[in-house]
C-alpha cells in the first residue's frame, strides 16, 4: 500500500493552475486544427475556475472527458496532443494524495503534452517548452511533486518528456 500524501485545497489549486497555464500555451494548435470545436478550451476554462477558487466537481470531469474526445477528431497530432493538455489541466484538480509514481502525470501531463504538441507542430525539439514550462511552476507546484515519487517509466515521447520536466523541477535549489 502507498504512503498518502498530504494535499490542501491550496496544493491543487496551485497544481491546476500550472497545469492550465500549460495547457493554453498550445490551444492555438488545437483551434487551427479543429476551428470550431471548444471543448479544449472549455477544460482549460474549468481547470483556471477551480485553480481561482471554484469547486471540484462535474464541470471539471465533463469538460476533461470532452477534451479527450476532442481529441480524438483532430486532424492532426499536434492538434490531438494540445486537446490532451486541456484534458490534463482539467484533470489536475484530481490529483490523488497516494505516494505513486504515476500521480506525476496528474501534475505535470499538461506541461508533458503540451511540450509534445509543440514539438509536432514546429518539428523541433520540445526543450524550448520544456524549460518556459518549467519556470511557469511556482515553488508549492515543485513542492508538491517532491511529495511524490519520480515519475514513471514508459509513456512512449510524452512520457519521456514527463521524466524530463520532473528532472528539470526537482533540480531546482530549494
Amino acid at each position: 500500500m502507498s504512503a498518502a500524501v498530504v494535499l490542501s485545497k491550496d496544493d491543487l489549486r496551485a497544481v491546476t493552475a500550472f497545469a492550465a497555464a500549460s495547457a493554453e500555451t498550445v490551444l492555438g494548435i488545437f483551434e487551427a486544427d479543429q476551428p470550431g470545436d471548444p471543448r479544449p478550451r472549455e477544460a482549460i476554462d474549468a481547470a483556471w475556475a477551480f485553480a481561482r477558487g471554484g469547486e471540484r466537481g462535474k464541470a471539471l470531469r465533463d469538460t476533461a472527458w470532452a477534451a479527450l474526445k476532442a481529441a480524438q477528431n483532430a486532424h492532426t497530432a499536434a492538434g490531438r496532443e494540445a486537446a490532451r493538455a486541456a484534458m490534463a489541466a482539467a484533470g489536475a484538480a484530481y490529483l490523488h494524495p497516494l505516494a505513486k509514481a504515476t500521480q506525476v502525470k496528474h501534475i505535470l501531463g499538461a506541461g508533458a503534452h503540451a511540450a509534445r504538441a509543440a514539438e509536432l507542430a514546429a518539428g523541433e525539439s520540445a526543450a524550448d517548452q520544456l524549460e518556459r514550462t518549467a519556470r511557469r511552476a511556482t515553488p508549492v507546484v515543485v513542492d508538491v511533486l517532491t511529495r511524490y515519487p519520480a515519475a514513471p517509466d514508459g509513456g512512449g515521447r510524452v512520457g519521456e518528456l514527463t521524466r524530463l520536466l520532473n528532472a528539470a523541477l526537482r533540480a531546482r535549489p530549494a
